[in-house]
């Protein structure tokens, strides 16, 4: 009897020791600091899909033609494009919260301008503004999410940035049909508001108040994510431990280096792509592509399996953000793209629809897998991560070899009667 009074203690104690370093699933903390974080994906939905519904009445209503129509269309996409290029900076110099606070004015001047707008002037400062606030929502809303959230949950936490971006989309196309553009405006407005107020009663992100040495709201700000019964020391100190490996792998390759011969490549790569991929053909652009984004993803598995102090970590780091580059500037010359482009040609118009749908919903529907394991992945090994994803990259230059067809300087009749013969 002793020794089971015993066993059930010890299991007892095991318990509460559980429960101290596991933390619950749905603390008040991160449901609250997530949902007004969400709500500006909300709006970022919303401002997504406000030209559609919006597009005749406003013509009308201000006389506008085509051309000027496209352009105040495109101004949120040119003001995006410019915060950005400048939001990671922003939110690691001024903190999470403050930049979603940002966004926030900029959505709510944005949507206001449009609003009350009785010129063109007005309707496209409105515009841009809102692009200047979505280009912040679109960085930080995820990495605020990633960063608060328990590592056992943080997936799904994650997904719920894109869920309400594609809430604020619907909601556009359907409250569209009932009410007047100046009114839509007026409602987009809201989550910002809401985000906004909100965003008071949040906590600012635990990766960066290590990042500044802050340890004392560190823990204040793990226990009030948590929950008062979890030990957050233990958590604190993995955290400061991140923080610290990065800031050395950043020292040993500066990653404005990298940012820079990124942002070097990307664009004149994307002008080759579009003025070859007809002269080349798909065919070899994607096994192209393929090739490079096996090699390249199995290099950052290296580079994380053979990461130890010293001479070796310097290795480590080169080979990472030569991999990095390689696989993005890869995968835009081919696989980026040219899936679309082909699956465009080769479906016959009776199927076209059906078809096309089927395969951009696979295309969404695997994007949120990858989205949604990758963290589990890391969890589970990183070096093993992109030696699965070279793996899978392996796989897509067999299958592109083999059963993919060369559809350059073809009709659609022709490609459609190989595709059958082939069959």
């Amino acid at each position: 009897d002793k020794r089971g009074k015993k066993m059930e203690s010890a299991s007892l104690l095991d318990k509460q020791e559980e429960a101290r370093t596991t933390p619950s699933s749905f603390t008040h903390g991160v449901l609250l600091s997530t949902s007004v974080a969400v709500a500006g994906s909300f709006c970022y939905g919303c401002a997504m899909s406000y030209t559609s519904p919006a597009q005749s009445k406003i013509m009308e209503e201000l006389g506008l033609s085509v051309a000027d129509y496209s352009f105040f269309t495109s101004l949120m996409t040119l003001g995006g494009m410019i915060t950005a290029a400048v939001s990671g900076k922003i939110a690691a110099l001024i903190g999470r919260r403050r930049t979603m606070w940002i966004s926030d004015v900029c959505c709510l001047f944005g949507w206001l301008a449009v609003a009350f707008a009785h010129d063109v002037m007005l309707l496209n400062i409105g515009r841009l503004f809102l692009g200047f606030g979505v280009g912040l929502i679109s960085y930080v809303v995820p990495v605020y999410i990633a960063e608060i959230t328990p590592k056992t949950f943080r997936g799904g936490f994650s997904f719920t940035n894109q869920l309400l971006q594609c809430l604020g989309i619907s909601l556009m196309f359907f409250t569209g049909n009932f009410f007047r553009w100046r009114t839509l405006a007026l409602l987009s407005a809201i989550p910002c508001a809401v985000q906004l107020i909100g965003l008071f009663f949040i906590p600012e992100s635990p990766r960066w108040l290590a990042m500044y040495g802050r340890d004392q709201e560190l823990e204040v700000t793990l226990t009030r994510l948590r929950g008062e019964n979890f030990d957050v020391l233990e958590e604190a100190e993995e955290i400061r431990e991140t923080v610290e490996i990065s800031r050395r792998e950043s020292q040993s390759f500066p990653i404005n280096i990298g940012t820079t011969i990124l942002a070097a490549v990307l664009v004149p790569q994307s002008i080759v792509v579009i003025l070859t991929v007809d002269r080349w053909g798909r065919r070899p652009l994607l096994l192209l592509s393929s090739t490079g984004v096996c090699i390249c993803s199995f290099l950052i598995g290296l580079s994380y399996y053979l990461q130890k102090p010293g001479e070796v970590q310097t290795i480590c780091s080169v080979l990472l953000i030569v991999g990095i580059i390689g696989h993005v500037s890869f995968f835009c010359i081919g696989l980026g793209g040219l899936p679309w482009v082909i699956m465009s040609e080769i479906f016959p118009v009776n199927v076209k629809i059906t078809a096309g749908s089927l395969v951009t919903v696979s295309s969404w529907f695997f994007s949120w897998v990858i989205i949604y394991s990758f963290n589990f992945m890391m969890q589970w090994s990183a070096s093993g991560t992109y030696f699965t994803f070279s793996g899978v990259s392996l796989v897509t230059i067999v299958f592109i070899w083999i059963l993919v067809p060369e559809t350059k300087g073809r009709t659609l009749e022709e490609i459609q009667a190989s595709l059958v013969r082939f069959s």
